[in-house]
C-alpha cells in the first residue's frame, strides 16, 4: 500500500511539473493585440511581429510583450491664440491605432504609452500652427476647412512615430467672454441694421403707393373734365343716373324697408311731394 501511495506522489508530482513547464513554455495573444518577443540572448526585441494564437517561448530567455492594436479614441485639449490675438479653448478628438509593422520600434523607442508620449503633444503643437493662420470669426465661418488641415497636418506628424489616425476632428470650440459679447453685440447691430432697411422699404412702396393713387386720380379727374367739356353735364347725369341704381339695387336687397308717403291727407294732388323708402336697421 505505501509503494502504490508513493508512486501516485511521484507521478503528481511529475504531472505538476510538467504542466508548470508547458504553461511556462506557451502564451496566448487574443483578438486585437499582436506581441513583440523580447530575447535575452539575440539582443533585445525581435523584428518580427506575433499575430493572435498561442504560441511558444523559452522560459527565462524569452519574454513576449502584448501590446493593443485596436483603435482607441483620446481626447486633446489645448488653449491657443488667433491670428487677431483672441484666446480659444479647442479640443480634438483623434481616433488612432499603432501600425503593426512598426510595433518592435515603437516598443523600444516609446513603451507601451507611447500614445501618452506622443498625441498630446503633436496635438498641441498642430492646434498652435494652424490656429495661428485664422482669425476668431474665420475659426468659426470656416471650421470644416480648419478641421481639415488640423486632420491633414496630425496625419503627417504621427507617421513619423509610427501611429496611423482614422479620424481627427473638432469638438469643442469656445471663446474668451469679452470675444463672446462682442458678437452678440454685433448680431444686434446687424439684426438692427435689417429692421431698419425693412422699415425704409415699407415706407418707399408706401410712398409709391401715393403717388400711384395720385396719378390714377389726377388722370381720372382729366377725363371727366375732358368729357365735361365735350357734352356738358351729360356725364355729370349719368354718374348721378348711376348711383341712383346703384342705391336702388342695395334698397331692393335690404328686409327693413319702410314706405313713408308724402306729408298732407289722402285726398292730396298732384301738387304733393314724393314718397321716401328708407331701410330701417334693427
Amino acid at each position: 500500500m505505501d509503494k502504490v501511495l508513493g508512486r501516485l506522489s511521484a507521478m503528481s508530482g511529475a504531472l505538476a511539473v510538467g504542466a508548470f513547464t508547458v504553461n511556462s513554455c506557451i502564451y496566448d495573444v487574443d483578438g486585437g493585440e499582436r506581441a513583440v518577443m523580447f530575447d535575452q540572448l539575440r539582443g533585445g526585441i525581435l523584428p518580427d511581429v506575433i499575430g493572435e494564437g498561442t504560441h511558444f517561448k523559452i522560459p527565462a530567455v524569452q519574454r513576449p510583450v502584448i501590446l493593443d492594436v485596436r483603435t482607441k479614441p483620446r481626447e486633446i485639449p489645448s488653449v491657443t491664440g488667433t491670428k487677431d490675438l483672441q484666446m480659444v479653448n479647442i479640443k480634438l478628438r483623434v481616433l488612432w491605432r499603432p501600425v503593426i509593422e512598426k510595433l518592435p520600434r515603437l516598443y523600444r523607442e516609446l513603451g507601451t504609452d507611447f500614445d501618452e508620449r506622443v498625441l498630446p503633444s503633436i496635438g498641441n503643437e498642430v492646434l498652435k500652427s494652424v490656429v495661428a493662420q485664422y482669425n476668431a470669426e474665420e475659426l468659426l465661418s470656416k471650421r470644416a476647412e480648419v478641421s481639415e488641415r488640423i486632420k491633414m497636418e496630425m496625419m503627417k506628424r504621427a507617421e513619423h512615430f509610427h501611429l496611423t489616425l482614422d479620424d481627427v476632428a473638432i469638438t469643442h470650440l469656445t471663446f474668451g467672454r469679452e470675444f463672446m459679447k462682442a458678437i452678440e453685440s454685433k448680431q444686434v447691430a446687424s439684426q438692427e441694421a435689417e429692421r431698419q432697411q425693412w422699415v425704409v422699404k415699407k415706407a418707399e412702396q408706401e410712398r409709391q403707393a401715393v403717388v400711384t393713387r395720385a396719378e390714377g386720380e389726377a388722370e381720372a379727374a382729366g377725363i371727366i373734365t375732358s368729357a365735361m367739356e365735350k357734352t356738358g353735364h351729360a356725364i355729370i347725369e349719368v354718374r348721378r343716373i348711376d348711383a341712383a341704381k346703384d342705391i336702388a339695387a342695395k334698397l331692393a336687397g335690404s328686409r327693413n324697408i319702410v314706405y313713408l308717403p308724402s306729408g298732407g291727407s289722402s285726398h292730396a294732388g298732384a301738387g304733393s311731394g314724393p314718397s321716401l323708402l328708407m331701410s330701417i336697421d334693427k
